[in-house]
């Protein structure tokens, strides 16, 4: 297997145009030279004969020579993780020591080249990989945008949810004001707590979920610091450094442990906390935008009763959508018209579902 990967690294450099990407994959198939040449001594050594090297051919086939190179290298990364599990099982199953050491090697270099494999495929990045790396680098448009769109998105949620629940009350109590209010009142309750708590919760767990990561390289650091290190001159030589900028600026960064850190959890995870929002704005906002279009179909029963009023609910609500699906456009590439009129199309069948609903399973 060592002489597959040696082959399959061989291969893949050789569709390789990125120089630095070439470089390290035919270091990667340096490695397993070594190791097949260890273990075909020790081989022979035992009195064994080492299969000849010239006769083996990858293992990915065709596949090695028209897939993308992210996937390959998935492919192999994988495969890396299942060589050292072969190891692994070795290590129990033989009992000389200087085979055990032959193995123990091959485990470590292994588990690097899975970490190299990985972020060679997260080098390859797709369209919305580069624009979402574009947004990240624009911090300001990050933050802004999210504010912007989680207000739309919540003043969208409960205007269609309660004006729903007005359509439907008002076609089963034939437009009972006391009914309408009633429900409507409580729909806006329960939808701007429902969207607050639940956009508090996700905020939190995405901070929860990005300081678990911080703690999760921090002991990685703290365990494996040569390793770690060797990890973030990789990515700086992906990123066009040569090994020597590469290794100095690393060198740099080992002398603030705090930001080498926040490094490595940018680099490695794409994480960084200004991404993460704070939870109470998070859930303040949710809860104000969803009660502020949840107010809307509300607003001409407190005016007028009856079917007037039902009337002046729907144009009201549908004109709200119309207002909302435009304001869409300020958050996506969508023009504000075409926006619009979707938006105005779902409240239409919002409000004739759910008042025919209503007519049809109403009192009296």
């Amino acid at each position: 297997m060592e002489v597959e990967g040696a082959v399959t690294y061989r291969a893949l450099a050789e569709r390789e145009r990125d120089a630095n990407r070439k470089r390290i994959l035919l270091r990667l198939a340096e490695v397993e030279d070594v190791h097949a040449a260890r273990w075909t001594q020790r081989i022979e050594e035992l009195g064994g004969q080492a299969p000849d090297p010239t006769r083996v051919k990858s293992p990915l086939g065709l596949s090695l020579q028209i897939a993308r190179p992210e996937v390959i290298m998935r492919r192999l990364e994988a495969q890396e993780e299942e060589d050292i599990a072969i190891y692994e099982q070795l290590l129990k199953d033989v009992g000389d020591e200087e085979s055990h050491q032959i193995a123990r090697d091959a485990i470590r270099d292994e588990q690097e080249h899975a970490r190299t494999l990985h972020l060679l495929a997260g080098s390859v990045h797709s369209p919305a990989h580069a624009l979402d790396l574009i947004l990240r680098r624009e911090k300001w448009h990050v933050r802004s945008g999210n504010w912007i769109g989680d207000a739309i998105y919540g003043v969208n949620d409960g205007l269609g949810a309660v004006f729903g629940i007005v359509s439907g009350v008002a076609g089963a109590t034939r437009a009972d004001h006391r009914y309408v209010v009633l429900a409507g009142v409580a729909g806006t309750f329960a939808s701007a707590l429902s969207m607050g708590s639940g956009a508090y919760l996700a905020a939190k767990s995405e901070r929860e979920v990005y300081e678990a990561e911080l703690h999760r390289e921090q002991r990685e650091l703290d365990e494996h610091p040569e390793e770690e290190r060797e990890e973030l001159e990789l990515f700086y030589q992906l990123k066009g450094f040569s090994p020597e900028e590469a290794a100095l600026l690393v060198e740099r960064l080992s002398q603030q442990p705090e930001q080498m850190l926040k490094t490595m959890a940018h680099e490695e995870l794409g994480l960084a906390e200004a991404q993460f929002p704070n939870p109470w704005t998070s859930g303040v906002s949710a809860m104000l935008s969803t009660a502020v279009g949840a107010f809307i179909p509300l607003i001409p029963f407190f005016f007028i009763r009856g079917m007037p009023a039902v009337v002046a609910s729907g144009i009201v609500s549908i004109l709200a959508h119309f207002a909302v699906g435009a304001a869409k456009s300020l958050v996506t590439t969508r023009s504000w018209w075409a926006s619009g009129m979707e938006m105005t199309t779902v409240g239409i069948l919002v409000g004739a579902v759910t008042y025919a609903v209503g007519v049809l399973f109403g009192v009296g």
